[in-house]
């Protein structure tokens, strides 16, 4: 296999002395020791009371000790479902736990983090929790209530689609307000709508859709959420203090056509290649941070790219390039585009979209983009032998676990790599939005797909843990920050 590299895109250039960074890692822990049967590695929590990681995983949560690693134990969640998110503030520990039948509430327990026991009773929220957090002063736990429905069989009717919402829980009192995603909000038309109606007219074989929140980033004085609404690329700002949602807003298209934005768009050239193609894609982010720059909120998002999930994989959402008939065949067979796996609501032969950025950005709390990373993940993940191939013609390395961490003055963003043959984190100086900074990618051995990544601080000292899902490992990394003097 050849390796061509298209020209890469750097951030703004900065006055201050350059940085580097240094990552060390602690101890990594594979998740099949702890002996539980469907136990996986997907988010990952820190217990800065007890000083201990805990482990979100399907079946439930592995405790780690933060210092060795050691297994410590197991929070079940058997009779409940399967859990999806862990968040911990001040001892208490939550639980995203959805239902064996997707379509209907699901819970959120609440864990006393020292006794690993069951704190009242579960609390009903809405359809599939998927990601949850805690308000900063930690009185109220955030739950993206994702609704997807239950798997289509193929030519049977749609399924039920529960609403997207988000579940506000007063943590003294358990009382919930659900919030679903109306679409009377403003800004609601600038999202991807199904059934879809352009291209020719209505699709009567789509099944009816309505946004599902995926994570929530909540600003550092805890006055919005920004709630992320994935595969309708978009972002709904909520205000915590009248709990109500503001607007709308629609996070627009990528465009792969130019410079420093290339892809590589087939997987099976035998090629690795970024270039500028005809093509846009969809940002659709999935982890969401939020952080102040001289008093104004910016969001830092991973653009993963998501298809609408129905189960039946029946071109609904998503088609290649050059498949199925005349009608809806966007590019010859065999071309350059073929294998690109587009749209199938946006695009025309006129106008290819596809899924994801292949990137990260930054905006304002408005939706304007700050900065975008351009293709520099992919160019970096190729540059350290990394790049999947395989997945060239669907969102390449699949930006998608995000951490913030402010170390010595500066705000750091680490982007786990989904896709790449190694776990890939990308880390990058984002402390002025309008002057980014890449410094380094943590690339770890026998660890592959990060998931999950927390930041955090410990005895003096600055650590990532990541959650890997595939590997179904937690890796715990040291991080120091050095700042480099030139002398004349």
């Amino acid at each position: 296999m050849s390796i061509a590299l298209a020209s890469l895109y750097i951030g703004s250039a900065s006055a201050e002395p350059p940085l580097s960074v240094e990552t060390r890692r602690v101890w990594r822990y594979p998740h099949a020791q702890s002996n539980i049967p469907g136990q996986k590695a997907e988010i990952v929590a820190y217990d800065e009371r007890a000083d201990k990681l805990w482990v979100a995983g399907v079946a439930g949560v592995d405790v780690l000790a933060r210092d060795t690693g050691k297994w410590i134990g197991n929070v079940s969640v058997a009779p409940y479902g399967a859990v999806n998110s862990v968040a911990i503030h001040d001892g208490l520990a939550a639980l995203a736990v959805e239902a064996s039948d997707r379509s209907q509430p699901g819970v959120v327990l609440f864990i006393d983090t020292r006794t690993s026991q069951r704190v009242g009773s579960p609390v009903t929220v809405g359809a599939l929790p998927d990601m949850l957090t805690f308000a900063p002063n930690g009185r109220m736990v955030l739950v993206a209530n994702e609704g997807t429905p239950n798997p289509r069989t193929s030519g049977q009717p749609c399924p039920v689609d529960p609403p997207g919402s988000v579940s506000l829980i007063d943590v003294r009192t358990r009382a919930v307000t659900t919030l679903p995603i109306s679409p009377t909000l403003p800004g609601y038309a600038e999202l991807r709508q199904f059934p879809a109606t352009g291209n020719g007219g209505t699709r009567p074989d789509m099944c009816p859709y309505d946004p599902e929140p995926e994570y929530i980033a909540i600003d550092p004085r805890g006055d919005k959420a920004y709630v992320g609404l994935q595969e309708a690329n978009g972002v709904a700002v909520l205000d915590l203090r009248t709990r109500r949602f503001e607007r709308v807003i629609g996070l627009g298209l990528k465009d792969f056509n130019l410079p420093g934005n290339g892809i590589d768009a087939n997987d099976q050239d035998g090629v690795v290649k970024l270039e500028q193609v005809p093509v846009k894609g969809l940002y659709q982010p999935d982890s969401i941070a939020a952080y102040e720059h001289r008093g104004r909120t910016y969001l830092v998002m991973a653009n993963e790219g998501d298809a609408r999930d129905n189960g039946s994989n029946d071109g609904e959402d998503e088609r290649r390039g050059s498949a199925g008939n005349s009608s809806v065949e966007y590019v010859p067979d065999g071309s350059l585009l073929g294998r690109l796996t587009m749209s199938n609501v946006e695009s025309s032969r006129e106008n290819l979209v596809a899924f994801g950025g292949r990137s990260f950005s930054i905006r304002d709390a408005s939706g304007r983009i700050i900065y975008d990373s351009g293709n520099q993940l992919d160019a970096e993940a190729i540059s350290r032998g990394v790049y999947d191939h395989g997945r060239s013609d669907n969102k390449g390395v699949e930006p998608e676990g995000m951490a913030l961490m402010h170390v010595e003055g500066h705000m750091l963003a680490f982007i786990g790599l989904e896709r790449t043959t190694k776990s890939a984190v990308a880390i990058y100086d984002v402390t002025n939005p309008f002057a980014v900074r890449f410094l380094d990618m943590i690339v770890s051995d026998g660890d592959i797909a990060p998931e999950g990544l927390t930041a955090l601080r410990a005895r003096g000292h600055n650590y990532l843990a990541v959650a890997n899902e595939a590997s179904d490992a937690t890796s715990l990394f040291e991080i120091r920050l050095r700042q480099r003097f030139a002398f004349h």
